[in-house]
């Protein structure tokens, strides 16, 4: 089969499309054929090494022990290992797989459910990291109910996309603000109001928000905890901070601002469980969610999709096709 491999660590050019073998479904394990794979900031940070941090937290010190990028898939069943109960050859699904920057990955059958009805392969791939993240951030960090005002800075990326319309289901009062080419498609996607960071300062306001999700991460944070209500939650949310630590770097500060506000601070984390990709599934299927692909590469090109989800301005999610 074909893969895209990597024998050392660095920018989209370490990437290499070769024949490598298929693998071999583990006991609990579900075989896909890769129709699509989605492409996260979190893809590129595992395969050019930085921040360093990552390295030592066991991806490999001087060379990827992930040698194939990806964990974001849709696909079909083709192979089940005998343990496996829930699936069988044939079913389509989505969710979180390993080395899926490939045309065959295998994944855990309890990180895997059925891809939504009427969903494309590419829609559904772009799901699970992004999609994870933004539910349990807004349901599990910021605890977001009816009426309550969330503002979220970085609104037409993957995230942001999902953020905006997941705030909309939860009957939250939502202001996005993104670039002035993307205005229209946060408007299409629920949000109540928009601003254009090119002519607006967001955080130069009387507004006050009961949640802010920030995945820019371009202000102090004595500005965004300025617009908070005095028991509001600010939620950062980025990658970049530096070559060592990344974005560990704000959590870093989360942690000694903690003590001294009243405002909830919560840094994004996301894990996949099969419950909350069936809440997605079910958001699609209602017609409460749906993924906005900004950009599709052929698999032969995961670098160049890397690459463009590095550079910082994709719109809504990338996704590679096998």
């Amino acid at each position: 089969m074909k893969a895209i491999v990597q024998d050392s660590y660095g920018t989209p050019d370490v990437l290499e499309l070769r024949d490598v073998e298929q693998p071999e479904p583990g006991e609990r394990e579900v075989l896909l054929r890769v129709r699509a794979a989605g492409v996260n900031i979190a893809d590129w940070f595992i395969s050019t090494g930085t921040p360093y941090v990552l390295r030592l937290a066991g991806f490999g010190l001087r060379t990827p022990k992930r040698t194939t990028p990806g964990t974001d898939v849709a696909g079909e069943v083709v192979a089940v290992g005998a343990g496996v109960t829930r699936f069988k050859p044939g079913d389509e699904v989505f969710g979180e797989g390993r080395a899926t920057f490939a045309e065959y990955a295998c994944a855990d059958e309890d990180n895997l459910v059925a891809k939504p009805a009427g969903a494309t392969f590419e829609e559904a791939a772009g799901l699970p990291l992004a999609g994870l993240t933004a539910l349990q951030i807004l349901r599990d960090g910021a605890r977001l109910t009816e009426g309550q005002r969330l503002l979220v800075n970085g609104s037409s990326g993957g995230i942001g996309t999902y953020a905006v319309q997941i705030a909309k289901s939860m009957g939250a009062e939502v202001t996005a603000v993104c670039g002035p080419h993307n205005v229209d498609l946060v408007r299409e996607l629920g949000a109540d109001h928009v601003v254009d960071y090119s002519r607006e300062d967001f955080t130069r306001t009387s507004e006050r928000y009961d949640a802010i999700l920030d995945h820019i991460m371009n202000h102090p944070f004595s500005a965004l905890l300025g617009l908070l209500t005095p028991r509001g939650v600010f939620m950062p949310n980025s990658g970049n901070g530096g070559k060592w630590m990344g974005g560990g770097r704000h959590r870093i500060k989360a942690e000694l601002v903690k003590p001294f506000t009243r405002r909830r601070i919560a840094p994004v984390l996301a894990r996949t469980t099969r419950a909350d990709l069936e809440e997605l599934a079910r958001m699609v299927e209602s017609g409460h969610l749906r993924t906005v692909v900004g950009r599709t590469w052929p698999l032969s090109d995961a670098g160049r999709a890397l690459q463009h989800v590095a550079d910082g301005h994709a719109r809504g999610k990338v996704v590679v096709t096998a």
